[in-house]
C-alpha cells in the first residue's frame, strides 16, 4: 500500500497548495482532505492514514480537538500528527505538545519547510518515500520542530543557520513566546494622504519575511495596503498571514491569505512604496466576526 496522508484545513487554497506539494514530491501518495476536524474524524473511521497535517483554527472542530480525538483512538492513536497554525507563540506550542502532537509548523511556510516535516514523520513511522526531499534551497532556515522545543533532537545546526534558541527562556530575545518585532510603517506621504490610511497590519511570509503595512481598504474578502519596497518582495499567489493591529498596537487577528496582486506604488522605477492586495482564505466564523467589528470601526 502506498503512503496515505490526510490534510485538514478550512481554507481550500491552503489544502490545495499542500496537496500539490505532496503529490509532486512523493510518488504514488494518496492525499485525502477535509475542511474541519469533524469531517476529518469521520474519514479516519473509514480509512487508515500514515500522517495527518491539520490546521489548528477551524470551525466545527479545531485541530486541537481533532488531535485529542485521534490520540484517544484505540488502534490509530499513534498516527503522526503535524499541527499547522498561524500562531507560533509559546503557549500554543506547549499546548500542542501536551496534547501529543508529533511536530508543529507555523504559517506561512515554504514548500521546503512543509516537506522537511512530512518526510521526517514518515521516516519515523517507517514509511519513507522513495524520493528524497532536496534541502539545499532551505538557505539555513531554522525549523520550529518539536525536537527543538523539547530539547531532545538533532544536534547543532550548520554554520549557515541561525543559532537555535530555547523558546522557554525568558532571557532569549528570539523566544517563540515573544511578540515579533514590527518593522517601521512605510513612508507613504508621496502616495497617500494620512487620511487615506485605515489602520496598520503586519504581513508575514515564508522564510521569516515580515513587512509592516498601512491598510487602505479592507473587506471580509481582501485587504489592500501599502508597504515599503524591499530586496525580496512577495510574489503573486504566495501564502501570507496578516496580523491586524488595533490602535494601541496589540494584535487583533491573524488571518490567512495569499498575494492577489502587487504593483509599484508610483509611476517610476525607483519608487519606495509597493501596493499589495491580500485575499483572505479563512472560512472561520470567529475570524469573520472579528474582521467585521474591525471594519465597522475603520
Amino acid at each position: 500500500m502506498g503512503i496515505r496522508i490526510l490534510v485538514v484545513d478550512d481554507a481550500t487554497f491552503i489544502r490545495d497548495m499542500i496537496k500539490k506539494q505532496l503529490r509532486d514530491k512523493i510518488p504514488g501518495v494518496e492525499v485525502f482532505d477535509a475542511p474541519d476536524g469533524a469531517r476529518a474524524l469521520a474519514q479516519l473511521k473509514g480509512q487508515a492514514v500514515d500522517l495527518i497535517l491539520s490546521d489548528w483554527e477551524m470551525p466545527n472542530m479545531t485541530g486541537a480537538e481533532l488531535l485529542t480525538a485521534v490520540r484517544a483512538m484505540p488502534h490509530d492513536g499513534t498516527i503522526p500528527f503535524v499541527m499547522i497554525s498561524s500562531r507560533g507563540d509559546r503557549n500554543h506550542i506547549v499546548k500542542a505538545i501536551e496534547l501529543g502532537v508529533s511536530d508543529y509548523l507555523t504559517k506561512p511556510f515554504s514548500a521546503e519547510e512543509l516537506l522537511k516535516k512530512v518526510f521526517k514523520q514518515l521516516k519515523l513511522a517507517g514509511k519513507s518515500p522513495t524520493q528524497a526531499v532536496r534541502t539545499a534551497s532551505t538557505q539555513g532556515i531554522a525549523f520550529a520542530s518539536v525536537d527543538v522545543l523539547t530539547g531532545s533532537g538533532g544536534g547543532a545546526p550548520k554554520a549557515a543557520a541561525p543559532k537555535p534558541i530555547n523558546p522557554f527562556s525568558n532571557n532569549s530575545a528570539g523566544a517563540l513566546g515573544a511578540k515579533p518585532a514590527v518593522p517601521a510603517a512605510p513612508n507613504i506621504k508621496a502616495v497617500e494622504t494620512p487620511k487615506a490610511a485605515k489602520g496598520k497590519a503586519q504581513l508575514r511570509f515564508s522564510n521569516n519575511r515580515t513587512f509592516a503595512c498601512v491598510i487602505r481598504e479592507m473587506s471580509l474578502q481582501l485587504m489592500s495596503c501599502l508597504m515599503q519596497r524591499a530586496d525580496e518582495l512577495p510574489t503573486v499567489f504566495e501564502q501570507a498571514v496578516v496580523d491586524i493591529e488595533t490602535g494601541d498596537g496589540s494584535s487583533l487577528a491573524r488571518v490567512n491569505g495569499y498575494v492577489h496582486s502587487i504593483q509599484a506604488g508610483e509611476n517610476r522605477p525607483d519608487t519606495s512604496v509597493i501596493k499589495i492586495v491580500i485575499r483572505f482564505v479563512d472560512n472561520d466564523a470567529d475570524k469573520f466576526e472579528t474582521l467585521s467589528k474591525y471594519i465597522a470601526q475603520m
